[in-house]
């Protein structure tokens, strides 16, 4: 019996949990926003908040204010905190990019945020199998719609088909030769 026991298998062996949850909590932090299942979605929820709050509290507000405090006791603690909390999310992610963009760009935007740094958004069943599904985004980062500027569209007009058009065409040439008194050159239009 599994009584009081934390934590969702995901029917994975405890390495191949911990990768997956790596991979799932690196493309949260790259991305900003992924689908998966809701029971992956879940679990990745408590590794990442604990990655952001463990770098938000590496990096306290006052330190990056005072540029003469650099060779003071306080600033050195921050550099030994910074570092070790940079150490800490290295041992799960992997890639240099995300850990700068996690110390640097999502710890400024949920600075004075307190927690819940992630949203789950469910989506209903997977076609395939029938999992269900669902979106897991950062909320300080999440704009509601894509910011993608919409081309200004035209105005629909009126066109005819190619057929309509050619007869139109064609009875103006007509009636232009019969004004001018010259017989028209019927083209073959060939079979169809």
């Amino acid at each position: 019996m599994r009584h009081r026991v934390a934590g969702r298998k995901l029917k994975r062996t405890a390495s191949h949990r911990r990768a997956t949850l790596a991979a799932l909590a690196t493309a949260l932090l790259r991305h900003k926003r992924i689908t998966t299942t809701v029971a992956k979605a879940k679990e990745t929820r408590l590794v990442v908040e604990k990655l952001i709050t463990r770098a938000r509290h590496a990096r306290p507000a006052d330190a990056a204010a005072a540029p003469g405090a650099a060779t003071s006791e306080r600033a050195k603690k921050f550099v030994d905190a910074a570092g070790h909390a940079r150490r800490e999310a290295g041992r799960l992610i992997k890639d240099r990019e995300v850990i700068a963009e996690l110390f640097s760009t999502i710890v400024e935007k949920v600075g004075t945020r307190p927690g819940g740094y992630t949203r789950i958004v469910k989506l209903g069943q997977r076609y395939g199998d029938g999992a269900e599904m669902a979106v897991i985004e950062l909320v300080d980062f999440n704009t509601g719609k894509d910011q993608t500027p919409k081309k200004a569209e035209k105005p629909a007009r009126k066109t005819t088909p190619k057929r309509k058009a050619a007869k139109k065409a064609s009875a103006r040439e007509h009636a232009a030769a019969a004004a001018a008194g010259v017989e028209p050159v019927v083209q073959n239009a060939g079979s169809r």
